[in-house]
């Protein structure tokens, strides 16, 4: 006798029980249990299992089990996976071309014209010869260790994800701020984005792209990276001054001239805050996407993993360290730039 067979007896289900039993084998305990003709021993209160789907199944045969659960969401999505291939290949499509030409694009332009152009964006956005001597020292010490493809292809799918979350970012975060109806639609969204394991980002992707696809890493770091710029200018907008707002109503302001001449540049701090985390956030996911093929210094710490290589592991973590210091940086140089300008 199963512990939960009360629970069936109870509700009057033997009958569906006993029409969902299974024609597998007997058990070995079982047969023993009916050969002797004998009930098992009754468990004590502490020993008592949780009435989960698989302890009810024991008592229950058509009751189903957990693994029935997942495998009908498995087939549930492999029912509609080609219907939805057929709308999302299409309109990913621009996200590899964007990724494989900005690869294309900084690989094969020398590095004596790369480093530089690298050096002066670093100097239009910070203003500081220091900043850019850092930058400088340390995109030449990766280059000097052959490491050079390796991080420009890091910062190639940096660039254009981080630039492809800010793109959407922004305008979702306005649109936040702009209806309280609209967040609330929207924050559970980010909430599950932001818990979600950066792993299970890859699960139904594989099943959609194929893994030699530029997109498929992409989106994975798009959805994982895209969370603070959405929630921070939205933040950023929501505590606009008050005063200030009734200020521009009472110069007649529209609606749209109060967003981008007000409220988008007192908001700036907080959105740059929202764009330095997403660059961060988006530099996590490129090693994570190594999995399935990104490129870049992920690459050498799978490798280092794979084949227990340290030497190689160590040196490509400590490569991905010093980008993730270059641009929290300049990103936090940049954002004190527009801090010190909104003071004067």
């Amino acid at each position: 006798m199963a512990t939960y067979d009360f629970v069936f007896s109870s509700l009057g289900l033997e009958d569906w029980c006993s029409d969902g039993q299974s024609d597998a084998p007997m058990s070995m305990a079982a047969l023993l249990q009916k050969t002797k003709g004998t009930d098992a021993e009754a468990e004590s209160l502490w020993d008592l299992p949780f009435p989960s789907m698989d302890a009810l199944n024991d008592s229950c045969a058509a009751f189903p089990k957990s693994r029935e659960l997942t495998k009908g969401l498995e087939e549930g999505f492999l029912s509609i996976k080609d219907s939805l291939s057929v709308v999302l290949d299409p309109l990913t499509q621009p996200l590899s071309w964007f990724l494989d030409g900005t690869l294309y694009g900084m690989l094969n332009t020398p590095w004596w014209i790369v480093i530089p152009a690298l050096l002066a964006v670093v100097f239009v956005v910070t203003k500081s010869w220091k900043l850019v001597g850092f930058v400088a020292g340390s995109l030449i010490l990766l280059a000097f260790i052959d490491y050079y493809q390796y991080a420009m292809e890091t910062l190639s799918i940096i660039f254009v994800c981080a630039f492809l979350c800010v793109l959407l970012g922004v305008p979702i975060g306005i649109a936040m701020s702009r209806s309280d109806m609209m967040q609330r639609l929207t924050i559970p969204v980010l909430d599950m984005l932001q818990t979600l394991p950066p792993f299970v980002y890859l699960i139904p992707l594989i099943f959609l792209f194929s893994v030699t696809e530029s997109k498929l890493y992409g989106i994975a770091i798009i959805l994982y990276a895209i969370v603070p710029v959405i929630r921070l200018t939205n933040l950023g907008i929501r505590l606009v001054d008050k005063d200030v707002i009734e200020a521009a109503d009472a110069f007649g302001m529209t609606s749209q001239q109060k967003l981008f001449k007000v409220q988008i540049p007192l908001a700036l701090p907080n959105i740059m805050a929202g764009v330095n985390q997403t660059i961060m956030m988006s530099l996590a996911m490129v090693v994570i996407a190594s999995l399935v093929s990104a490129p870049g210094l992920g690459v050498l710490v799978l490798q280092g993993i794979r084949n227990l290589e340290l030497g190689v592991g160590l040196v490509a973590g400590l490569g991905i360290v010093i980008l993730a210091v270059i641009l929290d940086r300049v990103t936090k140089a940049s954002l004190a730039r527009i801090n010190a300008s909104q003071k004067q």
